[in-house]
């Protein structure tokens, strides 16, 4: 049987991977545009870090390959050194040593002695973790205490502002732990990032489909009483994901930040809008008036939800979470009792309105310290 043949990236496939990774794309898209298996990519890229490597250039001072040619040129012709030299412009010891150093005047070859030089030319350069180890040892301490590389690079910075041998930027240590080539900070120290991925990722990626929901109305357009808190009725929504793919529907008053938790039975939008909908219509007319959502195709059936309920909806700028800030943080307060890698599917309607109940009991300091039931109760008095 003929076993097939794979072959390797070009240098401009290479620089086009790198390119295509920087934008945010897949593995499989990348892969797809160069026709190459995703295990390939993810074995440049991995290797690499998911940094895309630094573009070498030769030195303004080092030997053209036409300079090179003029020197063989010149050899040929029997001149001196000093007459090559002179034409080139350059100094005659550079001229001598080049000759020697590629086999002398009948050996030298142009093209042999550019490639010589250019391998030549390409020195490892230690980072500064690598050359300053206590600075290493400072960083890796404060990785195994969960900071972050930006609050490292910080505290360094305001500790020892007047000592640049204890500075180091977050994207030098970001270096060092994606690229274990380096052998400066162990590869386990990854684990105490937040992201707790294996390589370094392009802040345009997106982990869900985006950008796919057909009429999507803009939280640009969305009317300026629901931005100011003016009046309630109108909600910030999401998805806790819990192991086993397992859901949790989130739904926050923006104005009480009363909060009420629906059971999903799965993450397809007809799975999730029909849960919302059974859920919103208990609610009272003055409360259903708006929903903003992030960019989730989980709700890219969203007119049979205002259909359903008279709400109207509207969705986020892509990789922008900050545009719903009451229902992150609010999702952060349930991660209290539905913590990471917990089953949610075990949880009944019951059992989260329970959970719902004890958190709108719990003051809040935005609130002046009153609970957001007592809130809702004063609003719709």
């Amino acid at each position: 049987m003929e076993r097939k043949k794979y072959n390797g990236l070009s240098a401009a496939q290479k620089t086009e991977l790198w390119q295509r990774w920087k934008d945010g794309q897949s593995l499989s898209e990348i892969g797809c545009a160069l026709n190459k298996h995703p295990a390939s990519v993810y074995t440049i890229v991995a290797a690499n870090g998911g940094i895309a490597p630094t573009a070498r250039c030769r030195s303004r001072i080092a030997l053209r390959l036409e300079e090179r040619e003029e020197i063989s040129r010149g050899l040929a012709a029997d001149w001196s050194i000093r007459q090559i030299a002179l034409e080139l412009g350059r100094s005659p010891s550079t001229v001598s040593r080049v000759i020697e150093r590629n086999g002398g005047r009948t050996k030298y070859r142009a093209g042999a002695a550019d490639k010589r030089a250019w391998a030549c030319a390409k020195r490892p350069k230690q980072c500064l973790l690598a050359r300053n180890e206590k600075l290493q040892r400072a960083v890796a301490a404060k990785l195994q205490l969960n900071w972050s590389p930006e609050q490292i690079a910080g505290w360094f910075k305001l500790t020892y502002p007047d000592n640049d041998s204890m500075q180091v930027s977050h994207e030098t240590i970001y270096r060092s732990l994606f690229m274990q080539a380096r052998g400066v900070l162990k590869k386990e120290l990854i684990g105490h990032l937040r992201s707790r991925r294996p390589t370094r990722r392009s802040k345009h990626v997106s982990s869900q489909p985006r950008g796919q929901i057909i009429d999507a109305i803009s939280i640009r357009e969305r009317p300026a009483q629901i931005e100011d808190r003016a009046v309630p009725g109108h909600w910030e929504g999401d998805l806790i994901t819990g192991s086993g793919n397992t859901h949790i529907a989130t739904l926050v008053e923006r104005q009480s930040r009363f909060t009420m938790l629906v059971k999903v039975n799965g993450k397809d939008t007809v799975s999730v809008v029909s849960a919302l909908s059974k859920q919103i219509r208990k609610l009272p007319a003055e409360l259903r008036k708006s929903l903003t959502w992030d960019r989730g195709m989980e709700l890219a059936n969203h007119k049979e939800l205002t259909m359903a309920t008279n709400v109207a909806v509207y969705f986020c700028d892509p990789q922008s979470p900050w545009q719903r800030g009451t229902n992150e943080n609010t999702n952060r307060l349930l991660r209290q009792y539905f913590p990471k890698g917990t089953a949610l599917s075990t949880y009944s309607q019951r059992d989260l309105d329970k959970i719902a109940s004890e958190l709108n009991q719990r003051p809040r300091k935005t609130l002046g310290f009153q609970t957001p039931a007592d809130k809702l109760d004063d609003l719709l008095q």
